[in-house]
């Protein structure tokens, strides 16, 4: 994985609010048609959902996933918001409140014009003390996507056993000074807030020159990565999308992935060079679309964003491309 930024920056900087990273390039590569079918994996605030049901019109289906609850609900009132504009030019829109990985559970192979997901925490989630993402605020260690269930972060930190810490650190994080940090962590134990985990990493951990971001960063990300399973839940949305004849995605249809980290960024581009290779899907990003500069400067956390899209081939093209 690359030096971390971007998303991972916005632990130190002030960002605007649930802005939509690549927002219209996600919208024309999507390429979004009145009366289309099309999943947005991960609704967040929203943003991406309001944009994309303005082109599905009345006729069209929006079905949005998202395991954060909270994140549910606030994206549901501004939907609801722009259905009272739009009125019968909204279209149907239905909320999944589930991980994205659990997809193929809810959609049928060959329904969809469209998939869009952008991966990461949200700056909602990081700008909320007590859910434990950011160490900007102190607040308890969770890091939970879904606050229900699951392992929190706490538990992770002071049950893990100390080469159990600093492999995730180092996989997870790229953190080379990992063996360093998970055992000045365990000696620090119990650790149960925010602020006192990024003290002990910090302690033994100091800024390395060059680097722009918090020296436990890192960690950080490497934690939230292990407690939400979110390159787990990466591959189970990839296997969906371009798992050949049981792909979601109808002929033509296309898929528009947003990554923060190369962790996330490696696993798109490997599934869709697969997926080209089999001849059932055509990439249409030979290299990652990232923000422009007037976007970057607007919003930090586009700083990091590389956007890959795919078409789902036609079984005429795809006979034609295995025989050659």
């Amino acid at each position: 994985m690359k030096p971390l930024s971007g998303a991972h920056e916005a632990d130190e900087m002030a960002e605007p609010q649930h802005v939509p990273v690549l927002l219209e390039e996600s919208l024309n590569f999507l390429n979004v048609r009145a009366g289309g079918v099309v999943v947005d994996a991960t609704l967040g605030f929203g943003g991406h959902s309001l944009a994309i049901a303005k082109r599905l019109g009345g006729s069209g289906r929006l079905i949005c996933f998202d395991r954060d609850e909270q994140a549910m609900e606030l994206a549901k009132a501004r939907l609801a918001g722009l259905a009272l504009e739009l009125g019968g030019e909204m279209p149907t829109i239905e909320y999944v409140g589930r991980p994205f990985s659990e997809i193929a559970e809810v959609i049928s192979p060959g329904t969809l014009d469209g998939l869009l997901a952008d991966f990461g925490v949200s700056s909602m989630q990081l700008d909320e003390a007590h859910r434990g993402f950011s160490f900007r605020s102190d607040g308890p260690l969770d890091m939970r996507m879904d606050t229900r269930k699951g392992l929190t972060a706490e538990q992770v930190v002071n049950q893990a056993d100390e080469e159990d810490l600093a492999n995730l650190i180092y996989e997870f994080g790229e953190e080379r000074r990992s063996r360093r940090i998970a055992r000045a962590i365990v000696r620090a134990r119990p650790i149960t807030t925010t602020a006192e985990l990024a003290r002990v990493v910090s302690a033994v951990a100091p800024p390395i020159k060059g680097e722009k971001i918090h020296p436990a960063t890192k960690t950080f990300q490497a934690l939230r990565i292990r407690v939400n399973d979110e390159l787990g839940e990466i591959q189970s949305l990839l296997r969906a999308v371009s798992g050949g004849a049981g792909s979601l995605l109808k002929p033509e249809g296309r898929v528009v992935m947003i990554s923060f980290h190369s962790l996330e960024d490696r696993l798109v581009k490997d599934s869709f060079r697969e997926g080209a290779r089999l001849g059932e899907l055509e990439i249409l990003t030979k290299k990652p679309v990232v923000a422009k500069e007037q976007e970057a400067l607007r919003n930090p956390r586009s700083r990091s964003a590389k956007l890959r899209a795919a078409e789902k081939l036609t079984q005429r093209e795809v006979r034609t491309t295995k025989k050659f």
